[in-house]
């Protein structure tokens, strides 16, 4: 990643062009963010970021193979819910943001240009909604979903 970026990530009243970006659309310094300092999470970009990629056609699921195992058992626990943040590792700084996601592709679609589009609308999301800038989005594909994996895991279960 890069040596850009630390933690935490916060925005300060001091008028850089960061900052101005931050306090909004005029950049006058009369903002909200000018009486004050904002503090984004990591989490928050997890969140923000594994949205971004799962609204791209062609991604099956996120996570690799061990994550996605204890995820999908935990899923089916009662009250058991999707993690969103499942595959999506950040690190953000003060300005700036890195992102690594590894995906599960849909079997026939072009590898290169899923990761393509989900770079470009993970970048889109976090820039609009944090506004951070993404210097990096790192995309590990590790699984193509096929079409009956689905139908096999289903009738093979042993616990009911």
């Amino acid at each position: 990643m890069s040596d850009t970026i630390s933690r935490p990530a916060t925005t300060e009243s001091k008028p850089s062009d960061a900052s101005k970006k931050l306090q909004g659309r005029g950049g006058s310094g009369d903002g909200p963010d000018a009486h004050g300092r904002t503090t984004i999470a990591d989490s928050v970009v997890e969140k923000i970021t594994g949205m971004a990629a799962r609204e791209v056609p062609g991604i099956h699921s996120l996570g690799s193979g061990m994550a996605r195992t204890f995820g999908a058992a935990r899923d089916r626990m009662p009250g058991g819910r999707p993690s969103v943040t499942r595959g999506v590792s950040v690190e953000v700084g003060e300005r700036q943001a890195a992102v690594d996601l590894d995906v599960v592709v849909e079997y026939g679609v072009t590898i290169a240009d899923v990761a393509l589009d989900v770079r470009t609308n993970v970048i889109s999301a976090v820039e609009r909604m944090t506004g951070l800038e993404v210097v990096e989005v790192n995309i590990a594909v590790d699984d193509v979903h096929l079409p009956d994996e689905e139908e096999e895991q289903e009738t093979e279960s042993r616990v009911k």
